[in-house]
């Protein structure tokens, strides 16, 4: 591209911003809030991702033991544990430990274990860990068949409703996102229709003397380019003020929340919300020229 064609480009675009400054306003708002409210949605999809891997890293398998096992049994029983595939760790808890834990935890309220009147209904189990989460639930349904075994418990189900939450965001999320893509484009487009419309005549005269469809394309499409990378610099603003905010807040009160690091990560959301505008733009101004290059 020559450098004149470069500048004649810029200019109408400059003037066609002024001409329009209205319906730029509008649409640069319009842009804006919709890629604000897909930032908030990726944000808490990103972070609920976190929280959920977190979780599902420190599952651990509790195996109770059946009263009366004998110590041989027992000892069997962690030998065979140990023998599973994918076993990462195996720790024996009897009852009087059990209990110590569970006085620990009530804390100020641990007087309530005084009703039990000196005696232990908790019963002796294993604590195991496995290499990888996937293996939780075959390993805890083969250990539970195990003799000696009273119940096996493991907190996948917390896991899995969060990533029921996560699938959910996401669908929510994706959807209302289209729907606010599809109002930012209609209003793009109807912007740079109407610049184009007020230039129809001279569109007509270009393409007769012989102008290229792209030569005529290429201001409007920088329009909706400026419009939308200009919805994406304030939204992805807003977005970094509400995060830091938000960082802030959660931190006050719950100091080893698993939020994702400010940086990179709102860097990388920043260039997807520039990116994402920008093609906004530019399909806005593609459906508005496609009537007027016709001729």
């Amino acid at each position: 591209m020559k450098l004149r064609t470069a500048e004649y480009f810029i200019t109408e675009v400059a003037h066609s911003l002024k001409r329009n400054n209205w319906m730029s306003i509008a649409s640069i708002g319009t842009v804006a809030v919709s890629l604000f409210v897909f930032g908030v949605f990726m944000i808490l999809v990103v972070n609920v991702n976190r929280m959920a891997d977190m979780l599902e890293s420190q599952v651990q398998i509790s195996v109770y033991l059946e009263d009366g096992v004998k110590t041989a049994d027992k000892d069997a029983l962690e030998a065979d544990i140990r023998k599973m595939q994918g076993i990462e760790s195996v720790k024996y808890v009897d009852k009087d430990e059990a209990k110590a834990r569970l006085s620990e935890r009530l804390g100020d309220q641990k007087y309530l274990l005084d009703a039990l009147g000196g005696q232990n209904p908790l019963p002796d189990s294993f604590e195991i860990t496995v290499t990888e989460p996937s293996l939780v639930e075959t390993a805890a349904q083969a250990i539970s068949r195990y003799d000696g075994v009273e119940s096996v418990k493991y907190g996948q189900d917390v896991v899995q409703h969060l990533f029921d939450i996560t699938r959910l965001m996401r669908i929510f999320g994706v959807a209302l996102m289209l729907l606010l893509a599809g109002a930012t484009i209609f209003i793009i487009s109807n912007t740079i229709r109407l610049t184009v419309f007020a230039r129809r005549k001279e569109i007509a005269i270009m393409k007769y003397v012989g102008a290229t469809d792209w030569f005529i394309r290429w201001p409007f499409l920088l329009e909706g380019v400026v419009l939308g990378c200009i919805g994406g610099v304030l939204a992805a603003l807003a977005l970094r003020s509400f995060y830091a905010a938000m960082a802030a807040k959660i931190y006050s009160t719950l100091a080893f929340f698993p939020l994702m690091p400010q940086y990179p990560f709102m860097h990388i959301a920043t260039v997807c919300i520039l990116l994402s505008g920008m093609v906004i733009g530019a399909i806005g101004s593609t459906i508005s020229l496609k009537r007027f290059l016709k001729v």
